[in-house]
């Protein structure tokens, strides 16, 4: 069984707000400084972690079990969209660097 079109629709967009939103992931993350060694690391983290989560509660709703096959095809979605995650945040940290070095 594969993932089903509704469902990658989902998880698809699921991955672009969680883009979107990557500075609040990238501040949570920094948060969790020094314990941590990459902020950037920590925030892909917590956004993979969030859309698994989102992957998981979509097939619960339809009252269904993910498969192995069906999180093989998940994690192969993540690793596509993953230099695009990365991007993300890493570009919102330039953003915040230009910031500060305009405000001293």
């Amino acid at each position: 069984m594969t993932i089903a079109k509704e469902n990658k629709e989902f998880i698809n967009s699921l991955i672009e707000y969680y883009i979107s939103e990557s500075e609040s992931y990238r501040e949570i993350a920094e948060e969790f400084r020094p314990e941590i060694e990459s902020v950037q690391d920590t925030a892909f983290g917590i956004i993979t972690g969030c859309v698994y989560s989102g992957f998981l509660q979509a097939y619960q709703n339809q009252q269904q079990t993910a498969s192995l096959e069906d999180i093989k095809e998940f994690n192969e979605m993540i690793k596509q969209k993953a230099p695009e995650i990365k991007k993300a945040i890493s570009s919102q940290r330039k953003t915040d660097n230009q910031s500060n070095n305009e405000t001293e």
